[in-house]
């Protein structure tokens, strides 16, 4: 069953809830708080569902039914301005949080509420930055089905970090569910077809109480979503980056290859001084030669020269990017030839093109280089032919506008 039709009479106060094995329908007097399940859920084929009694019982009978098809919340859109959505954050109705203790597993999650959270002050969060975050994102087709793409790469990604941060993790199958389950329970927030997408935001947290360095005793995985538009406020016209040459992003043997908390507040002063002095963002070298791209503060870089497009390796300071990740396999397949290689900055200036990915921005072309002083700008003003052809590529498919030959959206609804 493609739709839930079949709930259609039973209004728009029903909340879905989900279980091992089931997923359910909870009646008002349910969804005050909270509704707890444990995990992983088990996503099914086929619904049981044969009338509204069904769901007066639900809190008790365990149903064989997928999330996708039994979520009947009737809503419409919420009351914003589509045509004018930035990238900026906004409340939604439900977030989710699971929890689980120093050397435990994750087993049970629950939707409450989007509102703020309680943590004692000697959160090893707080004090010791114990905590990893993703970026994802959901769009709406034009018939009304929600595509998710490559979530189960942000739950590899988030465990990859994990480790790293000597933290437990989610497993990818409790990732994936948590995250189908918070973007169906936010549905009326899911941008219509053209105008944004459902950023979606999983944390990673040491949120229990520590005041000697030491791994946390307790960690929550918390999920919101957010409705946004462009990242950059250029859109896709080009943005202006300004090399740094003394404040470095990461150093070898550091944390700058996960995806930390850490990390996103040490570039904060620099771009803050870049974007004062009219830049868009950041452009950080290696720090051991100075001489070697890395990243954005938060994107990947690719660099254009005739069939060739390059971008820096990954090698422990750089971010393993799930957009620059698709963006190499698409690229390939148009007949390009990538090269992940150490990029110097001597080939940026001299490159055709330039270009930023990230989940945030997608693609984003860049205009001109800035380095110690010295502006460079890229030919068409930096909209180049290459940048424009992959990101249509990827947002079409993103979108679900174009067959999925890759095989990396799941669709929800």
């Amino acid at each position: 069953m493609e739709s839930a039709a079949v709930f259609s009479g039973l209004g728009s106060n029903y909340l879905l809830g989900a279980s091992r094995g089931a997923s359910f329908l909870l009646p008002p007097f349910f969804n005050d708080k909270r509704i707890s399940f444990p995990a992983p859920l088990q996503l099914q084929k086929q619904s049981s569902f044969a009338s509204f009694n069904n769901v007066q019982a639900a809190s008790s009978a365990r149903f064989d039914a997928a999330v996708s098809d039994v979520y009947s919340e009737v809503s419409e859109l919420a009351d914003i301005d589509w045509d004018n959505l930035g990238f900026g954050f906004m409340p939604t109705d439900y977030m989710y949080v699971m929890k689980c203790s120093r050397g435990g597993n994750f087993s049970k999650g629950e939707l409450q509420r989007f509102g703020n959270i309680e943590m004692n002050p000697s959160a090893g969060v707080l004090n010791y930055g114990q905590g990893l975050f993703e970026g994802l994102k959901a769009y709406k087709k034009e018939d009304g089905k929600i595509l998710l793409f490559r979530p189960e790469e942000n739950a590899q990604r988030m465990r990859m970090g994990a480790e790293r941060m000597c933290m437990p993790s989610p497993t990818v199958e409790q990732f994936v569910e948590a995250v189908k389950v918070t973007v169906l329970a936010n549905e009326r927030w899911v941008p219509p077809p053209g105008k944004g997408s459902l950023y979606i935001r999983p944390l990673l947290m040491g949120t229990g109480a520590v005041l000697g360095l030491a791994p946390s005793p307790e960690y929550t995985f918390l999920i919101y979503v957010s409705p946004v538009g462009n990242y950059f406020k250029e859109g896709l016209a080009p943005i202006n980056l300004v090399i740094e040459t003394e404040v470095h992003r990461a150093a070898p043997g550091g944390t700058g290859g996960v995806k930390t908390i850490g990390n996103y507040a040490a570039v904060l002063k620099a771009q803050s001084a870049a974007k004062a002095k009219g830049y868009s963002d950041v452009l950080y070298l290696d720090c051991v030669h100075k001489k070697y791209l890395e990243e954005v503060s938060s994107c990947n870089v690719f660099t254009v020269k005739g069939n060739v497009i390059s971008t820096p390796s990954i090698k422990g300071t750089i971010l393993p990017g799930i957009t620059r990740k698709s963006i190499i396999d698409v690229a390939r397949s148009q007949g390009f030839q990538v090269e992940e290689r150490p990029v110097s900055v001597d080939e940026l200036l001299d490159a055709d093109e330039v270009f930023c990915t990230g989940t945030a921005v997608v693609v984003s072309p860049v205009g001109s280089i800035t380095y110690l002083g010295k502006r460079v700008s890229y030919q068409n003003n930096g909209i180049g032919v290459v940048s424009q052809q992959l990101y249509s590529a990827l947002t079409r498919l993103q979108m679900g506008l174009t067959e999925d030959v890759m095989n990396w959206t799941m669709e929800l609804k």
